[in-house]
């Protein structure tokens, strides 16, 4: 519900349901993050925030189910080990560490630093591994800004890589947004990137396989990141905007 003017309520309605108005709220408070009763605390880019926990959404979409697969197998796989090969994966977790959140991070146990490197090879149909590989140093990902051509309704997605980048380097992207929209949050693993032409690698069939083609006059949000040996290096995003015939 919402204040109107007059000093009468209403209830506001975002794309079919409550606006987040009405069940997000900030809050001053020392930063948090998770869930408590039926309360979620998030610390956002505008400040820390609570809403009402709402179970989300299963669709099971064949991405889904892909990664769910790996994760079964892969965590099965650690089980089946040598006892020599886990405590090796152990001792290589204490140099490798969750993400920082809230400003803290915390180092990976042996069956989690296990699942990491094999679930992000199972994700590109690589091999796995048994024994941990060796924390690889990362070049800066030379992969560019992107460009999108509009010939008469033919939409043309490239970036540009003016450097060989890593072993493998993975394409992400998320569904075609309003022009005005910078921050987004959602992204899906597109596929590996093309073989660069002349300092340009075309994306354009992985991007229209997932998303469709992009509408005109909308923005296109595409990230890139690096994998050695399952290791993955931070990602880097770039976008543009379809421009029109």
């Amino acid at each position: 519900m919402t204040k109107t003017p007059g000093g009468q309520h209403a209830r506001v309605y975002w794309r079919g349901g409550p606006s987040p108005a009405s069940y997000m709220a900030k809050k001053l408070d020392v930063p948090q993050s998770g869930k408590v009763g039926t309360t979620i605390s998030v610390a956002t880019r505008y400040g820390q925030t609570e809403r009402q926990y709402v179970k989300p959404r299963d669709p099971k979409t064949q991405a889904q189910m892909a990664i769910r697969s790996n994760l079964g197998r892969v965590s099965a796989r650690w089980r089946a080990l040598a006892e020599e090969q886990r405590r090796a994966w152990t001792l290589a977790a204490q140099d490798a560490h969750t993400r920082p959140r809230l400003g803290k991070s915390f180092r990976l146990t042996g069956c989690q630093l296990f699942i990491k490197i094999n679930c992000a090879r199972a994700a590109l149909g690589l091999d796995q591994f048994d024994d941990p590989p060796k924390l690889p140093e990362f070049e800066p990902n030379p992969v560019g800004e992107l460009s999108i051509t509009n010939a008469r309704g033919a939409i043309t997605l490239k970036l540009s890589v003016p450097s060989a980048p890593a072993e493998y380097t993975v394409v992400l992207g998320a569904a075609p947004c309003s022009a005005g929209k910078y921050f987004v949050r959602h992204f899906t693993i597109l596929g590996l990137l093309p073989e660069p032409d002349d300092g340009v690698s075309e994306i354009t069939e992985l991007y229209v396989a997932r998303y469709g083609v992009p509408p005109a006059g909308s923005r296109v949000c595409i990230r890139t990141q690096q994998q050695i040996n399952g290791w993955e290096d931070l990602p880097k995003q770039t976008s543009a905007v379809v421009p029109r015939a």
